[in-house]
């Protein structure tokens, strides 16, 4: 460690930091615009100038400047104090007085230094540059008179993003900051630039001229519209969610929010179930709750237990499948699955079907290998810890799936599973290196597991992470990528077909006479039996709503307290931002109050209860915001050792990462992407 001393207090710190990360240990402020602890340093604003003793009488940006041993600092010198002032003079030059219609207002570090660093009046009478706006695409709006050239969403594209497409042309006055040729940004982190502009240059959009930051209530959440389950801040104002903001989590999303989660939410009021409806007579009419329970009732009575069954969709908390799974016993079904998809996950072991090394964990990783996913579209965010390690070790990474930019160098090894036996012997050169590695991974996506031989698949990389040593009892390298954010927390739940029970497949193919549907829009509702009952419960007229005989309008995921388990096997909880619409209700209690009407109640009365359920039958719910690292020490594989592989390709298990689920299907945000990102590329390939 280097000790420094800062305005007379003594820190010490790492070798190799900055005389800025200094004085913030010792509890010192220092302004800054372009330095971001996650970016590279440019040393572009020359806001955070320090004095430094025994160094020649200048002040330092202390951002670029190293400590050194004995090194004495001072924040607050008279020459620190009329530098900052003329940098922010400097700064102010050509900034707009746009603060009472800027987006950022009430947010900005400028707006913020200003006042604290700056001085009362200006120098300068010089007429103000003006700057065209950059068309970045359907999420970022641009004002760049605005923008003061801190070049911190250049760094983020390049650095953090993997996709440089960010750059600043020309110098001195006419330097501009923009996209080099004319384009939309391409990124599913591009929401991120609106987080780390200092300035008002770039803002979201969609929210353009909506509300003020001090009129929003704030609430912490989990996002659910992919499986990673990042931490944000869910912003409302009455009845409706207005923006949807990152929140720090070092060990999951860092502090960094894809853009699905972040900008989809217009799709919260619209297309919303907020009544009940009943099919009479050949179509579906409003009706009371009594008389969707009775109807529901009068078809399940003499129904036998094996003819009902139940499936969970990707959006559902853990809370409402343990209710609708004790609902289905106390009919006598074992008919339960939550595998929409048709995946074949192993769920007789957790480190079968979690993120086994964790998301933090990637960063020890030095070799990857993936299987039959896109994580870029899968899970952005875990494809960001992928680039962050990759840009530190410059680590191997080989994959077997459909070819892709992932943002970073690969080797393709093909697009089909042909590759796994040979890495299984030893024989593929891949597989010496995952051997010669201490801390190799293997990451397997869906797109490996919806197929005909998916459980032979699965076995097959299990085999392929015990002959490269990636089970040990300190490091456990097999991990799973989900992209449902239901998915773990519904096998944690043993929401899976009981022995010689039906599956999803079985249920859809006219298996069953009545079927609860919880939130399960991604099914081909074409497949359903003619004669099938089918009750949907769900807050969006989607693809499950369009089948139902009844329908029951639950809650979406901002309207309620839920309990999710993400990718890793964290378990964490997300709460109530507004209340449901209408006649909408938590899904939970819908399944208590059905329960209760059929003379057989569910034992819980309160959220409460619910959940001290939940950890009695499966302990880890209890574990909350808390993910032990298990290394592996049994090596005994998933149930379908042996099966045979085929050599069919892998399929992309998001085609279209911007509609994936009946919230983002229903944003007109979300279509603006598919418009501009999605559509040119599929009439291309046509």
């Amino acid at each position: 460690m280097v000790k420094v001393t800062v305005d007379g207090i003594v820190v010490d710190v790492p070798p190799g930091s900055n005389v800025l990360q200094a004085c913030e240990a010792a509890g010192k402020e220092v302004p800054r615009f372009c330095y971001h602890e996650r970016l590279s340093v440019a040393g572009n604003c020359r806001m955070c100038l320090v004095e430094i003793e025994k160094a020649p009488p200048k002040p330092f940006a202390s951002c670029a400047y190293p400590v050194n041993e004995g090194m004495v600092v001072h924040t607050d010198t008279p020459m620190v104090k009329a530098g900052r002032a003329g940098v922010m003079e400097f700064l102010l030059i050509n900034h707009p007085l746009d603060c009472p219609i800027c987006d950022q207002g009430g947010e900005c570090d400028l707006q913020d230094q200003a006042v604290g660093y700056g001085r009362d009046s200006s120098r300068y009478t010089e007429a103000k540059r003006a700057v065209k706006d950059k068309d970045l695409g359907p999420l970022v709006k641009t004002v760049m008179t605005r923008c003061i050239q801190c070049t911190r969403c250049i760094r983020f594209s390049a650095e953090i993003a993997g996709t440089p497409e960010l750059g600043a042309t020309a110098r001195g006055e006419t330097m501009e900051v923009g996209t080099y040729v004319e384009m939309a940004l391409t990124s599913e982190l591009s929401g991120n630039l609106i987080d780390i502009c200092p300035v008002g240059a770039l803002t979201s959009k969609p929210y353009a001229f909506v509300a003020r930051s001090w009129e929003l209530k704030k609430t912490d959440s989990i996002d659910v519209l992919d499986a990673v389950g990042t931490n944000i801040r869910i912003d409302a104002r009455g009845p409706e969610v207005l923006r949807v903001l990152p929140r720090l989590n070092e060990d999951v999303n860092e502090e960094w929010l894809a853009d699905k989660g972040r900008f989809a939410i217009d799709g919260l009021k619209r297309r919303r179930l907020d009544s009940v409806w009943v099919k009479r007579d050949g179509k579906l009419q409003k009706a009371a709750w009594t008389d969707a329970f009775a109807a529901i009732d009068a078809r399940l009575k003499g129904v036998a237990g094996e003819r009902i069954g139940a499936i969970a969709g990707d959006l559902a908390d853990a809370e409402s499948m343990l209710a609708l799974k004790e609902l289905m016993v106390s009919l006598g079904s074992a008919n339960i699955d939550c595998r929409v998809d048709g995946a074949a996950i192993d769920s007789t072991r957790r480190d079968f079907y979690t993120f086994n090394t964790s998301i933090a964990g990637i960063e020890e990783a030095d070799a990857i290998l993936i299987v039959g996913s896109n994580p870029r579209r899968e899970a952005p965010l875990v494809n960001a810890r992928i680039l962050k390690r990759r840009r530190a070790s410059r680590l191997p990474i080989a994959v077997i799936a459909s070819p892709a930019d992932l943002t970073y160098a690969t080797d393709n090894l093909g697009d089909s599973p042909d590759v796994l036996a040979s890495l299984i012997d030893g024989s593929h050169p891949f597989a010496a290196t995952l051997k010669a590695a201490s801390k190799p991974m293997i990451i397997v996506g869906q797109g490996a597991l919806r197929r005909a031989d998916g459980a032979a698949v699965l076995a097959a990389c299990w085999q392929i992470a015990a002959a490269v040593g990636a089970l040990s009892d300190a490091w456990h390298g097999f991990n799973m990528l989900h992209t449902a954010a239901a998915r773990v927390g519904a096998l944690d739940l043993g929401f899976v077909p009981g022995n010689g029970a039906k599956d999803v497949a079985a249920m859809m193919g006219g298996g069953v006479a009545a079927q609860w549907l919880l939130g399960a829009d991604s099914l081909d509702t074409a497949r359903t039996g003619a004669d099938t009952f089918v009750i949907y419960q769900g807050h969006h007229g989607d693809a499950g709503a369009a089948r139902a005989d009844v329908i029951l309008p639950g809650a979406a995921y901002t309207e309620k307290d839920g309990t999710y388990v993400n990718t890793e096997g964290r378990v964490q909880r997300g709460q109530l931002a507004i209340y449901p619409p209408g006649e909408a209700r938590e899904d939970w209690k819908i399944l208590r109050a059905f329960s209760g009407y059929t003379g057989k109640p569910l034992p819980y009365d309160t959220i409460e209860a619910l959940r001290a359920r939940l950890e009695v039958v499966n302990p880890v719910f209890a574990r909350l915001d808390i993910l032990p690292r298990f290394g592996c020490t049994d090596t005994s594989g998933p149930s379908a050792m042996g099966g045979i592989v085929g050599n069919g390709k892998f399929v992309d298990a998001v085609p279209n990462y911007y509609q994936t689920d009946p919230i983002s299907r229903a944003s007109p945000t979300m279509a603006a992407c598919t418009a501009t990102y999605v559509a040119p590329l599929q009439a291309a390939a046509e």
